[in-house]
């Protein structure tokens, strides 16, 4: 069973409209409320998340992130992911979620792209 934590650390990005912000552990139904919350709260131009900490990710983690792009798209913000592992990106290309937020191997492929 997955871990029910989930860690949340902001900081900026390489450029002062950029911010990152790295999650480790597992974004889930037990988890979701934290990161609905940091992500809600951010108001960055640019806001990429580091999945490299995530080892798992559920249906309702899923829909945080959706919720989380949706946030984004209606504040004019710009939001993009990066670092999912194998299994994670599995689960966003199956449903589709890929074709609406912007993946990147790394963050720094992020970074460069949103800059």
């Amino acid at each position: 069973m997955p871990t029910e934590n989930l860690h949340i650390d902001t900081k900026p990005g390489s450029a002062p409209d950029i911010k990152i912000m790295k999650l480790v552990g597992s974004l889930n139904i037990h988890t979701i409320f934290g990161f609905q919350e940091a992500t809600r709260s951010e108001t960055a131009p640019k806001l990429i998340i580091d999945f490299g900490g995530v080892s798992y990710v559920d249906s309702a983690g899923l829909g945080a992130l959706v919720g989380a792009y949706v946030a984004a798209q209606r504040h004019n913000r710009q939001l993009a992911v990066a670092g999912m592992n194998t299994q994670v990106k599995a689960l966003v290309d199956m449903t589709h979620v890929g074709q609406l937020i912007k993946a990147f191997p790394q963050v720094a492929d992020a970074e460069a792209a949103l800059a």
